[in-house]
């Protein structure tokens, strides 16, 4: 990887639940590319999906992140204060009638496989979902800097994709682009369960006229069975009050050499000697790494 001249980073979580391996390595990972680059790292809350979120979620994650060591350079954002700024690209959208109003349910588009290539609803909707018009033949091709080189034929894998849905939320394709472009966002790291949704934000990118920042997709943590951890009970809560267990093992799944921080003594001692031995060349570039510590080991679950 090369190092870029200036550089933002950020770790999203959304408030679904507290903070499991999974969505550690993903901070720790982040943390790490941005250090090593000299770069800030910001930390936002997707907080769009009111009926998925657990109250209290997002205040025990930004404490699990304190007590990791982990501290964002900047005010930590939340998405679900950001309305005004979606609606913004939202309308120039509609003006331009790249975006337009769909009134297909899922069962209208149940003989596509879900995907919507134009509207076949059988009758209107007063809540219409707002979609991206997406023209035959969009192909988008990236270079991610972990999982290499990515194309996606987004017309007919995804088809005209919702920006918001037909509840009135805000979908994570419009607010995710409109928020790294709004904090100047150079870098987006995060788990490779999300790089297939890449080439609907870069082609948004281009539609809205944003830059688009470079990828690094780390690779997803499975539990034994190969399972990813939210769908597995290795998705408990990491130990807040037991952190050097957790951290350790994140820096082993990134494919860091172990001798570097086995003199840590806190964590503190531990972020130092990881940021000044971190090397991006070692992350593994298979899409995903199993967790080494089990249900059973317990050692880096809260308990």
């Amino acid at each position: 990887m090369t190092r870029p001249d200036s550089y933002r980073g950020r770790f999203a979580p959304s408030p679904t639940g507290d903070l499991h391996f999974g969505s550690l390595l993903a901070a720790v990972g982040s943390w790490l590319l941005a250090r090593h680059a000299d770069g800030a790292w910001l930390v936002r809350i997707e907080d769009v999906d009111p009926p998925r979120e657990i109250p209290g979620a997002s205040v025990r994650q930004l404490e699990t992140l304190d007590a990791f060591g982990l501290h964002p350079d900047e005010k930590v954002v939340r998405q679900s204060r950001r309305g005004h700024l979606y609606q913004d690209a939202l309308d120039r959208l509609l003006r331009s009638g790249d975006a337009f109003e769909c009134h297909c349910s899922r069962s209208d588009l149940a003989a596509s496989g879900g995907v919507h290539r134009r509207c076949v609803a059988r009758s209107p909707r007063p809540d219409p979902a707002i979609r991206l018009r997406v023209p035959d033949g969009t192909v988008i091709g990236f270079e991610d800097a972990i999982q290499g080189p990515q194309e996606q034929d987004v017309s007919r894998d995804v088809g005209d994709f919702v920006l918001r849905r037909a509840e009135g939320y805000w979908a994570y394709q419009l607010a995710v682009v409109v928020d790294d472009r709004a904090q100047g966002i150079t870098d987006v790291v995060r788990g490779a369960d999300l790089l297939g949704s890449t080439p609907r934000q870069i082609f948004l990118q281009q539609v809205l006229g944003l830059p688009t920042p470079r990828y690094a997709h780390l690779p997803l943590v499975v539990d034994a069975h190969g399972r990813k951890l939210s769908k597995s009970d290795a998705a408990l809560p990491v130990d807040a009050g037991n952190p050097l267990p957790a951290l350790k093992e994140a820096w082993r799944a990134l494919g860091q050499d172990p001798v570097m921080i086995e003199a840590a003594d806190g964590v503190a001692s531990l972020l130092e000697r990881a940021r000044a031995g971190f090397d991006p060349d070692r992350i593994p570039h298979s899409g995903h790494i199993a967790l080494a510590a089990t249900h059973n080991d317990g050692f880096i679950f809260a308990p």
